[in-house]
C-alpha cells in the first residue's frame, strides 16, 4: 500500500521561502511520476509540479515557473518542493500524489495515493 507523508508547511511572509517534503513508501516508483498539487479553500485542486522518478523530467504550472523547484532523492524515496518568492496566492494545502500510469496530464484524476497534505500560508 502506497503511503505519502508531506511535511514542511508553515506560515511565511511574502517573498519568503519554504521547502516541502514528501516521503513515499509502499511500492517502486520507477515507472511513474510524483507530483505536488495544491488546494485553496473554495477552489479546485490544482497541479503545481511533477517529476519522473528515474530520469530528469519535470513539469511546472505556469503560475510557479521560475519560483518553485521540484526534486527527488531516490535513495530516500523523498520528493521535495522548494518554494521561493512566495506570494499570498500560493496559500493552500499542498499534497503529493503518484501518477496512476506512466503517461499523465496535469489533471488530478490522473493521480492517486494522495498524502494528507501540509498547509502553506503566505502573509502579505
Amino acid at each position: 500500500q502506497v503511503q505519502l507523508v508531506e511535511s514542511g508547511g508553515g506560515l511565511v511572509q511574502t517573498g519568503g521561502s519554504l521547502r516541502l517534503s514528501c516521503a513515499a513508501s509502499g511500492r517502486s516508483f520507477k515507472d511513474t511520476a510524483l507530483a505536488w498539487f495544491r488546494q485553496a479553500p473554495g477552489k479546485e485542486r490544482e497541479f503545481v509540479a511533477a517529476t519522473r522518478w528515474t530520469f530528469s523530467s519535470t513539469r511546472y504550472a505556469d503560475s510557479v515557473k521560475g519560483r518553485f523547484t521540484i526534486s527527488r532523492d531516490s535513495a530516500n524515496n523523498t520528493v521535495y518542493l522548494q518554494m521561493n518568492n512566495l506570494k499570498p496566492e500560493d496559500t493552500a494545502a499542498y499534497y503529493c500524489a503518484v501518477a496512476k500510469q506512466f503517461y499523465y496530464t496535469q489533471r488530478a484524476v490522473d493521480f492517486g495515493s494522495w498524502g494528507q497534505g501540509t498547509q502553506v500560508t503566505v502573509s502579505s
